[in-house]
């Protein structure tokens, strides 16, 4: 696996990955930006760049994110959210066709190896609320205004 960092708007990227695909991208406090780009990364980091300028809505390089069997469903199913709209944790839970399965779901999310790629940030809380937030719930505000800068618009 190689590594890079780049700076983004919220602090340095780390992204990990190889041939096989990304396997993480996490936003951290401080840190440097790496000098030069594995070639394995680098359409990732393109693309996270141009999303930042505001000149993408969806990526389309290799993911190779490491979970359970579990987690990898959750991570699919937000894969399904679109730019600009949000999802409650609960809606998630019934279109992975368990209700009752809110907590395992909210947990998975919390648990996605990579930041903005899989959109974990558009998740909310049923009535509407910024809930928690790996990165933070300022860098989830930020996130939400960046891909719709008027208020939000769930699915349902």
């Amino acid at each position: 696996m190689e590594t890079a960092f780049i700076e983004s708007p919220l602090g340095i990227t780390k992204i990990v990955g190889d041939a096989n695909g990304i396997a993480e991208i996490s936003v951290l406090s401080e840190g440097k930006k790496t000098a030069k780009i594995p070639e394995s990364l680098k359409e990732c980091v393109s693309q996270l760049q141009e999303y930042f300028r505001g000149e993408r809505k969806e990526f389309d390089f290799k993911i190779n994110p490491q979970g359970t069997e579990f987690q990898q469903k959750v991570w699919q199913e937000l894969l399904n959210i679109p730019f600009g709209k949000t999802l409650s944790y609960l809606d998630l839970s019934k279109k992975l066709g368990d209700v009752k399965a809110i907590r395992a779901v909210a947990s998975a999310n919390g648990k996605n190896p990579l930041w903005i790629v899989v959109p974990c940030h558009r998740v909310i809380g049923n009535d509407g609320s910024l809930t928690g937030y790996a990165g933070g719930l300022w860098r989830k505000k930020w996130l939400l205004e960046h891909e719709n800068p008027s208020p939000q618009q769930s699915l349902f």
